[in-house]
């Protein structure tokens, strides 16, 4: 049975992708609803067939509920016995949640509309197989563009309409008291050491640096030729050997990340998904950029780059293999807060009046490093569109104001005339060559500028949830002796909150110190970058200009 949908906002169909290109308040007859990954099939009043992103329309109600009825009967032999399959499911998550639509939660992304399930409240895949959905959903690509936090969710902002992504253990600040009450220190091979180091409390860094090459995309299909999607091969340098990835499988990655360390560790988000023009050599080539900054920064850090997941992302042997360690890591019971529990700091207890001192000391450096960062991305973005734009339009213009001139002079009949025509000419030409360098400049220099204060405006943007998780891990160990005088806890339970809260201490004061690390390093090393192509920059100018002034004669 056949189901009606209204398009929510305009969508451009890839060329020879069996997509449909719709307009906003058209109104469509859903063909197949089962396609999977954020896909329909629908057909247009001309008749057109062809498939639409679902998060661009709005599915009738009842054709909804009468669509997944038929499906489900058909696909889902469980829903015919069980009415719990169903309860309290739209059409759209019903159709998620059966065995033909193989999603995990990071191929998802429909997060809000999503009931957790599984062990740690995480959306496990019903089957182990990654080729029933698209790679992307909506976002934005390119500079300017804005996420903000509300509630819990994360908006994308950008040039198509956006989806909120709900963080996991994040929809609110998670419970510290499941750490904070915790008695018994996880000991052995998983333990993450924090040792005192001559900047404070640090990670235990590998002396052999890991890092890895996002490189060689090339293009697949699935589902018979109906979507296509782009794989990358990543290359760890300690192997040598490459392992394949589509944009999804760095989605999965990310939310493993972010499940397990987020309440400890800011973990950046990835470059943003997008639905058209994903297979334009452009967007592939930035977006290819963006991964290997992504993937470079995790390897950096000493607790992600060790962590299986992270290892399994980068070794694993073969597709069993990466099922396995999936199914795995998708399993693992020490997730959120305690995380903080397997964290073993060989240094004295602090007392909880300097643990809220330093929390206070890192959000403020946290807050006002954002603002500078986003006030840095604003100047910058304004002088990219002047330079591509009225700049370079101001120096074509100088540049054809001279040649016109040097018209004119022409004009005159005057015998010694030529040298002066010829110079002004050739002043004219110089200054519409500048005005191309001035375009092509900032790709040459502002571009890295931009991209490094995108990454720490992504990673800034983390520090307030995490650095959420102190704060209210100092609220609970406040209201302790509150609660001893209640007969609630008693004195050692009051102790070991204490004591959990400085090994929290200890693990934000190490991660800090990391992010301090790096952060010195990545500036002195980007500002070098950049003043050497401003150098290169106005001495190329300086050049030509000379050039021109060597065709004056001296009167």
């Amino acid at each position: 049975m056949a189901g009606k949908a209204q398009v929510l906002y305009d969508f451009t169909a890839e060329p020879g992708n069996n997509e449909l290109s719709v307009q906003e308040g058209e109104v469509l007859t859903i063909t197949n609803q089962n396609v999977g990954g954020g896909w329909v099939e629908a057909r247009n009043s001309r008749g057109d067939v062809g498939l639409v992103p679902e998060d661009y329309i709005e599915l009738n109600p009842s054709s909804s509920n009468a669509v997944t009825t038929q499906y489900n009967n058909a696909y889902n032999p469980a829903h015919n016995n069980s009415s719990a399959n169903t309860q309290g499911v739209n059409g759209n998550e019903a159709l998620t949640a059966t065995a033909w639509s193989n999603n995990s939660s990071a191929d998802n992304w429909n997060y809000n509309e999503q009931e957790p399930a599984g062990n740690n409240g995480s959306v496990y895949s019903f089957d182990d197989e990654w080729d029933d959905d698209s790679d992307d959903g909506k976002s934005t690509a390119g500079y300017g563009g804005t996420q903000t936090e509300e509630g819990g969710t994360m908006q994308r902002g950008g040039a198509h309409p956006t989806m909120k992504i709900k963080f996991p253990g994040f929809s609110k600040t998670p419970n510290p008291e499941v750490y904070l009450l915790t008695k018994h220190i996880a000991k052995g091979n998983d333990t993450l050491p924090i040792y005192p180091g001559e900047v404070g409390p640090v990670w235990l860094y590998s002396q052999i640096q890991l890092d890895c090459v996002v490189a060689d995309p090339k293009k697949g299909s699935k589902m018979y030729g109906l979507k296509s999607y782009i794989e990358y091969q990543v290359t760890p340098d300690t192997t040598n050997r490459p392992v394949n990835h589509r944009y999804k499988h760095f989605d999965w990655l990310y939310e493993r990340l972010v499940e397990k360390f987020a309440c400890a560790l800011p973990i950046p988000s990835l470059p943003d998904k997008q639905v058209t023009g994903r297979f334009e050599d452009e967007f592939i080539k930035m977006r290819m950029e963006r991964l290997q900054g992504w993937m470079s920064r995790m390897c950096r850090h000493p607790v992600i780059s060790n962590s299986e997941v992270f290892q399994l992302f980068l070794n694993y042997k073969d597709e069993k293999d990466w099922k396995l360690g999936k199914r795995k890591a998708e399993k693992d019971e020490t997730v959120g807060v305690k995380i903080f529990s397997i964290m073993d700091p060989e240094l004295p207890e602090l007392d909880p009046v300097q643990v809220e001192q330093k929390c206070e000391t890192y959000s403020q450096f946290a807050r006002s490093m954002d603002n500078s960062v986003k006030e840095l991305l604003a100047v910058g973005n304004l002088h990219w569109k002047r330079c591509t734009g009225p700049l370079q339009k101001e120096y074509r213009q100088i540049g054809k104001a001279f040649q016109n001139m040097s018209s004119v002079f022409n004009t005159s009949g005057y015998p010694r005339e030529s040298t002066l025509t010829e110079a002004l000419t050739a002043t004219g030409k110089t200054y519409e060559e500048i005005a191309e360098i001035v375009a092509g400049q900032p790709k040459k220099d502002l571009h890295f500028l931009m991209e490094t204060n995108n990454e720490y405006k992504g990673l800034l943007g983390c520090f307030p949830d995490t650095i959420g998780v102190h704060k209210a891990a100092i609220d609970k160990v406040k209201e302790a002796d509150h609660l001893v005088a209640l007969n609630k806890i008693s004195q050692q339970d009051k102790h070991t909150m204490e004591k959990n809260l400085s090994t929290m201490s200890y693990a934000l004061q190490a991660e800090m110190n990391h992010f301090h690390s790096n952060r010195i390093y990545d500036y002195n090393r980007l500002m070098q970058f950049y003043l050497e192509e401003q150098v290169k920059f106005y001495e190329t100018i300086a050049e030509k200009l000379k050039k021109a002034l060597g065709q004056y004669t001296t009167m």
